[in-house]
């Protein structure tokens, strides 16, 4: 279903190129975004539970490089088949008369139809895939009528404490992510790096990120476990956003673009901490983690709002105690069960 209504979303691109109607690319974006959160909802309790829960974060660490590799490669792609001459164009465009203009900009817009007619095809196929073959359900194998035990499941997700602190703490986790790949390159314009060094940045942080995952998939869980993982990692970031805090100019920039390594694991551990021991409720409980992404779209304004007030640098120390929420998680908070019988795998 989430491929599903992801192509609907992509077909949408297609009368909005036509009609070059923005609310129309507004709409097709935000039916993207409802099956892009189906998709992730269904898709990272299955990597958790494929194989042995104690190196779950190793098979998120590869699905992050996926999401990595994807990331850099997507715009590369549509902004060659899309944007190509862009700058020349736009030039143009300011010397045309009305009716060339208008004729020019339709021609423009029509770039978009074939990529999205690409991208529709191959969500629809892959979700007509997906419906034809048989896969279980996230929680099914620890049903009570599949295991043959005696379990008292609680009536709400809240009681699950872990599951509660998990989706805070990834809640914190998507904010400073955010706020270290998309703020990096505002902040080494204003400590005066040149735009054409500073818009590499954003580029380092993801690499960085790429390092990380590449870490957990060789090192999880053969030489650390997810927790040790998870601890480390919120401890080199509250080290690292410090020390950009702390110092001045290039050296600050490259700091907080190290940042995408300390955050690398963060996702892949969490969520299997998080859904541990949820059973039957393995599913809802993935739903309210992925809910949890808002926080990248929260915690950035506020450091905006800091860096309005303050500065870019000082509004830095926000990223300090979603570091702390991390590790207190990593330390702690995981661990934390009331006091029921509850099925475990």
């Amino acid at each position: 279903m989430g491929l599903l209504i992801m192509a609907l979303g992509s077909l949408l691109f297609i009368p909005g190129a036509f009609t070059r109607q923005y609310w129309i690319f507004l709409t097709g974006l935000f039916i993207q975004g409802v099956g892009l959160a189906i998709l992730q909802t269904a898709s990272n309790p299955y990597v958790a539970i494929l194989g042995p829960r104690e190196s779950a974060a190793r098979r998120m660490s590869i699905m992050g490089i996926c999401n990595g590799v994807a990331g850099i490669l997507a715009p590369l792609i549509l902004g060659r088949l899309v944007l190509a001459d862009a700058d020349a164009t736009k030039i143009k465009l300011e010397q045309l008369g009305p009716a060339e203009r208008l004729v020019a900009l339709e021609n423009l817009a029509t770039r978009v139809i074939n990529p999205y007619l690409v991208i529709f095809a191959g969500l629809l196929l892959l979700s007509i895939w997906f419906f034809r073959i048989s896969l279980p359900e996230p929680g099914e194998e620890v049903d009570d009528a599949a295991t043959g035990s005696a379990t008292t499941m609680p009536a709400s997700l809240l009681s699950y404490p872990h599951l509660i602190l998990g989706v805070l703490t990834l809640f914190v986790y998507v904010g400073v992510e955010v706020i270290a790949g998309n703020t990096i390159i505002g902040y080494a314009s204003s400590v005066g790096m040149p735009m054409t060094q500073a818009q590499f940045f954003t580029s380092a942080t993801l690499l960085c990120m790429l390092l990380g995952y590449l870490i957990g998939i060789i090192c999880i869980p053969k030489i650390f476990s997810q927790t040790q993982a998870l601890k480390a990692s919120a401890v080199l970031g509250i080290l690292f956003a410090g020390a950009a805090i702390g110092t001045h100019g290039t050296l600050s920039v490259i700091f907080i673009a190290l940042l995408g390594l300390a955050n690398s694991l963060m996702w892949p551990s969490i969520w299997p901490l998080a859904i541990a021991d949820l059973g039957s409720y393995t599913k809802n409980g993935s739903a309210l983690l992925v809910m949890a992404i808002a926080g990248g779209a929260i915690i950035p304004l506020l450091y905006g709002k800091l860096s309005d007030f303050w500065s870019p640098a000082t509004a830095y120390w926000i990223v300090l105690p979603c570091y702390l929420m991390i590790a207190f998680y990593g330390w702690y908070g995981h661990k934390i069960r009331k006091n029921l019988k509850t099925d475990t795998r």
